[in-house]
């Protein structure tokens, strides 16, 4: 599996780390581009334009990158780093987590709360489950992660409840679809980020 939570059959492109000089599908890498002021900035969504060089998306990677001066060599010009670029990356995937839930919430595709989810989960219909990483074990560990489903824990209950239009979420699920996909994609990202298991073995 890639850090991002596919197994790497699904991928068919590829770059190489800055850092790690790991060739791996970019489901588990983050791009970056030259701003003209010299700074790198982020591309999370990979639309900006300019030549791009990627890093693994993991926090211990990215510091060394700015330690080193890595995006130099990757820009192949004088390049600097933002302050706090980790936490800013993380922030942006964060957002965009709860942006994509909230937008499968809204086609019908996504729920919250512990009985809605459950029942989802007898129906086989979920792709991904996600549970608040501040979220009771107990309470959690109560669910299971179905065969060929995604479980993530990067976020917070009140992350979540953003998504859901509540004050906190600790248990919701996104069915089959590409919404589910793009949240498969940039919650193992923000996993790398914030230091958790993207994916959770399934229970009996």
């Amino acid at each position: 599996m890639t850090r991002g939570g596919r197994d790497k059959t699904d991928e068919v492109a590829e770059r190489r780390c800055l850092v790690t000089r790991e060739v791996q599908p970019k489901a588990g890498l983050i791009r970056f581009v030259l701003g003209p002021d010299g700074i790198v900035a982020p591309d999370l969504a990979e639309k900006l334009p300019g030549r791009g060089f990627w890093l693994t998306a993991d926090r211990a990677v990215i510091d060394k990158a700015v330690a080193k001066g890595a995006f130099s060599h990757g820009a192949k010009a004088k390049a600097e780093a933002p302050d706090g670029l980790a936490d800013l990356i993380e922030a942006g995937l964060a957002k965009r987590v709860v942006e994509l839930i909230s937008l499968a919430r809204k086609s019908g595709d996504a729920v919250a709360g512990y009985e809605k989810v459950k029942d989802w989960l007898a129906a086989g219909r979920v792709k991904v489950l996600l549970q608040a990483s501040d979220g009771s074990d107990r309470g959690k560990g109560k669910l299971w992660t179905p065969e060929g489903a995604r479980w993530f824990g990067c976020l917070t209950a009140s992350e979540l409840g953003l998504a859901f239009g509540r004050d906190h979420v600790i248990h919701s699920a996104l069915s089959k679809g590409g919404l589910a996909e793009k949240t498969i994609r940039d919650a193992g990202r923000l996993n790398g980020l914030r230091g958790q298991s993207a994916i959770r073995a399934g229970k009996e």
